[in-house]
């Protein structure tokens, strides 16, 4: 299993150093192209504010949850900055910045824009799309920044990259995860079907009870989604999910049921090691034949 608490954004891009920051304030500047698209970690005493945020109220209570929250697994989603000579301003993420104050970090990760990168970052962040090894929740973060600050509609990105609109919008929805569900994704601990499955809940409640339990019995992406069904109809208690059986144990069970040519099922425990064997008779006469097969 990957490290839970996975660098954010080394599947992105390098972290470039310090030099090449202050250096770089322009997108016709030599090396740009390196910074623009990937992340990097930026001391957060080099960041301001921007004095024209439209939020002026931030609840204590919910930064102190998410300062909590990145003690334990770090900042999810990357702030972006703009560069300006060497220090930087928040175009989006304050909430992230100042909770991670609160939590003693000395950096955050950060997307930098540069004067006139417009093009260049479009150019950047489609080309990472393509690659093989982003994690969903990476491609999800790329894909909502082409919709955010390039401005691109859905129908625009889709024709784009040459991707489903569908497929692109139920990668968005992963972004709704609560941090825990989505560094789990990112660490390979659950999928993204998983994800979705979780999502199909409407509750944080619901969906955290469904999450601890894909983990604790390992369910398949099927078992969740048929769990995430009955808590739908049954409430928040945990359900119960259905074994699926191995292929030993189905060949198992087509071999007894057309030996005997009645029903049969094998239900394994969760270790798959103990079992019962359950065989369907009509009546009397077919209870006799499989009885003589059994002698």
């Amino acid at each position: 299993m990957k490290d839970k608490k996975r660098a954010m954004g080394r599947g992105l891009g390098a972290i470039l150093n310090s030099e090449s920051k202050i250096s770089i304030n322009a997108a016709t500047d030599e090396g740009a192209d390196k910074l623009v698209g990937n992340i990097v970690e930026v001391a957060i005493e080099d960041i301001y504010p921007n004095a024209t945020q439209p939020r002026t109220y931030f609840d204590e209570k919910a930064l102190e949850d998410l300062a909590a929250s990145i003690r334990s697994l770090g900042v999810i989603q990357p702030v972006t900055l703009r560069k300006d000579e060497g220090r930087f301003e928040i175009i989006s993420g304050e909430r992230r910045y100042r909770a991670s104050k609160i939590a003693g970090l000395k950096t955050i990760p950060a997307y930098i824009r540069l004067v006139n990168d417009q093009e260049l970052l479009e150019m950047a962040l489609v080309e990472n799309i393509q690659r093989e090894d982003l994690d969903a929740i990476e491609i999800a973060l790329t894909y909502q920044r082409l919709l955010e600050e390039i401005g691109l509609t859905q129908e625009n990105l889709s024709q784009r990259i040459g991707k489903e609109r569908s497929t692109i919008t139920n990668s968005l929805r992963l972004l709704k995860l609560s941090p825990d569900i989505q560094n789990a994704i990112r660490s390979s601990e659950i999928s993204a079907g998983h994800g979705r499955a979780i999502l199909s809940l409407d509750s944080e409640e619901l969906q955290n009870t469904l999450f601890a339990q894909i983990i604790k019995d390992k369910l398949s992406v099927r078992q969740a989604e048929a769990v995430a069904a009955a808590m739908k109809k049954g409430g928040e208690k945990p359900v119960a999910a259905k074994k699926e059986l191995s292929n030993y144990h189905r060949k198992i069970q087509k071999k007894l049921s057309d030996m005997l040519d009645i029903k049969v099922e094998i239900k394994t425990s969760p270790s798959g090691k103990k079992g019962k064997l359950v065989l369907d008779f009509k009546n009397e006469e077919e209870l006799e034949f499989i009885l003589s097969h059994i002698k």
